[in-house]
């Protein structure tokens, strides 16, 4: 091929488009990176506007290994220099972005402090409000219920010791013997006096005897002392002794036969609801025998002068039963200052009737009616 000629001149100078692509490499490239600055650095792209030209006069025709090595050269330097700017614009970006998202939580925490700073300070009188208004009237009557439970509680704690100690006292009696149980019954009815009501006919309260309406006292040989035929006195009880509490053998009030009445005056006016017989036990008695008890009576309630007798009520007395109480039948709704016993039989024995003791109860108030 023919070589075109060239000028001295324009042996040491680049061509016309080297030059030109030198001239405008440098300023496409500072284009090129303020557009690229928030982008991924790549790889250099075999691009003849990329790429540094040497600003010195290379022979197309046979370059020296100088000049190409310091080419290479060049060419590495000016790609490592491009590469390291690209990533202090890209890390320069990612600053930014950070910046930017941290002022955003930042505005996003300090709204959240402001909200929560507002409601601490509305929320205290809005909650004491609210518990004056709907927690009030709850919590007294929830004190008032625990109150009461306490109360109860208590109650109940008392009657536990109550229900124990009778627990303990029932065991105790379960363990006695037969005997001992005897023994503490018998003890209990001639120490105590278990009917528990008032007794009006007591001589110790001001009770009395009329003896213008009372039987007389039988007589025996026995009960008489004499000296020379001449009586001294008389063991027999008079009828006063049913109004004392000694029930003991002999010491009662005795009739002739079986048939007699006493009339006790009452130590004040009085409704009359019940009367009371008592007999000794067959345990105690000499005879062994329970005959001369009475059998069969009838009561009659005495007021006013001359005596109005009213009756009330007829009853039998069952011996084996010592103490029996009875209800009258008839009671009226008014008071009586005296009370007639009438015996009508005993229980065999054919000389003489025995009274251990009479007791009279009622109230010195009129008694409330019973609903019908």
């Amino acid at each position: 091929m023919p070589r075109h000629s060239r000028s001295p001149r324009d042996l040491g100078d680049p061509p016309e488009d080297v030059a030109h692509t030198c001239r405008d490499a440098r300023p496409r490239r500072v284009l090129q990176r303020g557009r690229n600055t928030c982008r991924t650095p790549e790889e250099p792209s075999p691009n003849r506007n990329d790429s540094f030209l040497l600003p010195i006069r290379i022979n197309a025709t046979a370059p020296g290994l100088t000049q190409c090595m310091l080419g290479s050269w060049i060419t590495c330097l000016a790609c490592f220099l491009r590469t390291q700017a690209h990533q202090v614009l890209f890390n320069t970006c990612r600053c930014k972005l950070l910046f930017q998202k941290l002022m955003e939580k930042t505005g996003v925490l300090v709204l959240c402090v402001f909200g929560f700073w507002v409601f601490s300070v509305h929320l205290p009188s809005q909650v004491q409000v609210w518990q004056d208004d709907s927690i009030s009237t709850p919590l007294q009557s929830l004190r008032m219920y625990q109150e009461k439970v306490r109360h109860h509680t208590g109650e109940i704690q008392d009657l536990r010791g109550s229900m124990n100690q009778l627990i303990a006292k029932l065991q105790e009696m379960e363990a006695m013997s037969d005997e001992q149980k005897m023994a503490q019954k018998i003890m209990k009815m001639i120490q105590g006096d278990y009917i528990e009501k008032p007794d009006f006919a007591l001589k110790s309260i001001g009770a009395s005897i009329d003896f213008e309406q009372t039987s007389a006292t039988y007589n025996h040989d026995k009960a008489r002392s004499y000296w020379n035929w001449i009586r001294l006195w008389n063991y027999a009880q008079p009828p006063d002794v049913i109004l004392e509490p000694n029930v003991t053998p002999g010491n009662c009030w005795a009739f002739s036969g079986d048939r007699g009445q006493v009339t006790i005056q009452l130590a004040q006016k009085v409704y009359l609801s019940n009367l009371t017989l008592q007999h000794i036990p067959r345990t105690i008695s000499l005879s062994g025998s329970l005959d001369t008890a009475p059998k069969d009576f009838v009561i009659y309630g005495m007021e006013g002068s001359p005596r109005e007798e009213v009756f009330l009520g007829a009853f039998q007395f069952q011996p084996e039963n010592i103490i029996q109480t009875f209800q009258l039948q008839n009671q009226p709704a008014r008071t009586f200052d005296a009370v007639k016993v009438k015996i009508s039989s005993n229980w065999g024995n054919p000389r003489f009737t025995c009274l251990y003791r009479v007791r009279v109860h009622g109230s010195v108030t009129p008694p409330r009616e019973q609903p019908s």
